[in-house]
């Protein structure tokens, strides 16, 4: 029998295939590659130019972000097809330094953001999604497809008669098309073909050029011109790390997501230091700050088929030749064709299982409460951060609610000795009460306490074993612990007798 080493093992399960290079020798998967870089290049451009506005700087530091953080985190990130740029997030998060301090500090806050998520990432950070629960995570995926429709709501509303036909006609192209073929992504057909009609009929629609200025130069080198004092960095830091966090957990949710789509794994702290250097080069070339981007990942992935790093890389380029060479045909693109796409987008990425009748009636009405809560918190705030965070933090209490009913206590008499029998995990939840469950005026003189099922988690449980212990001899008694398992005996050895008052 072969021996397999562990680093192999581990690089196996890290491969994901397509590679770059397998698509590189298949025609037809690189140009699924391509038209798919084409497509979400195209889907940025109104949504950069919109994030700018929301974070209010100038629309070229948005499109200038989502070109240099989409070419970086293609051969940085840990995960292949998945596409960073400008983001709403991050913009809502850092919009009141350009607003209060101006753009010199609003990039080096951008900058400091990029070098605390690689900070983040050595430290581990990555590690830790393995604690966001699966209903929080379908909570996290319902709640933005919900945001992403909201956001395409302004172009619906107050918009000339032709915007309707328009996106109707690009809603129907969008979902008839792909039963026809795949050969060619449905949401570019969509867009050259409403495209096409808004100019033969000349209809007079909004278009990707009412969205504002587009650039018409390469990005340069930029060093924000903030003097390096500590009051600079106390102005900057708390919106660096609120930056670096929202960023950092909106992609390595959107990470964990098209890994489940696409049934492999990613490399998670890789992610997130990758996250780090690109937002720090997207500051050193004037962007603003960004992160995964869930939207337009899913055009990528799901609508267009995307599997390899190549997608991700032409999106940055696509969209910077785009905006320089072919910035009058961009412009004319009608956005109703590019809200077809993303109504799209948030059909696709809903999880509509998750709100079946069988569904919710099947499932524990804690992990729909969850669910649900995490929904509301992110729709409400428009924060994924305190979405998650709530949705967390209501998990976490009603699983140690859950649990702390599952210990028991069972008492039984014999040759003139109290035998008790404890059963379940013990931990702050479930050891509060566990001093009421003995007996201590009723029972004899020696007391044997079996702890052979069950587990001390915490030092909550050992102050509770010490009052239990103090109540017997209180009475005059005499109270033995046994059955402990090896850590359990270590824990307790450890903090018994040092946690009551001196």
């Amino acid at each position: 029998m072969t021996a397999v080493s562990p680093r192999r093992d581990d690089a196996d399960r890290y491969r994901i295939e397509p590679t770059v290079w397998q698509a590189l020798r298949r025609p037809r998967l690189l140009t699924r590659e391509v038209l798919a870089g084409l497509v979400v290049a195209i889907a940025l451009i109104p949504e950069a130019i919109a994030f700018s506005i929301i974070a209010g700087v100038d629309p070229r530091m948005g499109l200038f972000a989502s070109f240099v953080m989409a070419v970086a985190i293609s051969f940085l990130g840990g995960r292949p097809a998945m596409i960073t740029a400008a983001t709403g997030a991050v913009a809502l998060v850092i919009a009141p330094v350009a607003r209060e301090y101006g753009v010199d500090y609003f990039i080096a806050t951008v900058m400091l953001g990029g070098l605390l998520q690689v900070v983040l990432a050595v430290l581990g950070v990555a590690k830790l999604m393995r604690f966001i629960p699966r209903s929080v995570m379908v909570g996290f995926v319902n709640a933005l497809a919900i945001l992403v429709f909201i956001a395409q709501l302004p172009h619906l509303i107050d918009v000339p008669w032709a915007v309707y036909p328009l996106t109707a006609a690009g809603l129907l192209i969008l979902l008839v098309m792909p039963r026809l073929t795949k050969v060619v992504p449905a949401p570019l057909v969509t867009i050259v073909l409403i495209t096409g009609a808004a100019v033969v009929f000349g209809l007079g629609v909004p278009t990707v050029g009412d969205q504002g200025e587009l650039p018409e130069s390469l990005p340069s080198l930029l060093l924000p011109d903030v003097p390096l004092t500590g009051e600079t960095l106390g102005i900057i830091l708390p919106f660096a790390a609120a930056m670096a966090v929202v960023g950092l957990l909106e992609s390595l949710m959107t990470a964990k997501l098209v890994d489940e789509i696409t049934d492999t794994h990613s490399r998670k702290t890789r992610e997130a230091w990758g996250q780090g250097v690109a937002n720090m080069l997207s500051g050193l070339f004037g962007g603003m700050g960004g992160c995964a981007m869930i939207g337009q990942t899913m055009i990528n992935v799901k609508a267009s088929g995307a599997r390899t790093r190549i997608s991700t890389f032409l999106a940055g380029v696509f969209l910077l030749v785009l905006v320089l060479v072919f910035g009058d045909v961009v412009a004319a693109i009608p956005m109703a064709a590019l809200v077809a796409v993303m109504i799209v987008v948030c059909i696709l990425t809903f999880d509509w299982h998750s709100i079946r009748p069988s569904t919710l009636k099947r499932m524990p009405r804690s992990e729909t409460l969850v669910m649900v809560l995490t929904v509301a918190a992110t729709v409400w705030t428009s924060n994924l951060a305190v979405g998650v965070g709530a949705g967390v933090v209501a998990a976490m209490i009603l699983f140690a609610r859950r649990v702390a009913h599952f210990t028991s206590v069972t008492r039984r008499l014999e040759d003139g000795t109290a035998h008790y029998a404890v059963d379940g995990a013990l931990f702050f939840a479930s050891s509060n009460d566990l001093t009421t469950q003995f007996a201590y005026a009723q029972d004899p003189e020696d007391v044997v306490v079996d702890l052979s099922r069950s587990h001390v988690w915490d030092a909550s449980t050992v102050a509770a074993l010490d009052a239990i212990e103090a109540k017997y001899t209180q009475h005059g008694k005499r109270v033995r612990f046994v059955g402990m398992n090896d850590e359990t005996t270590r824990f307790h050895g450890r903090l018994s007798g040092g946690l009551g008052a001196e």
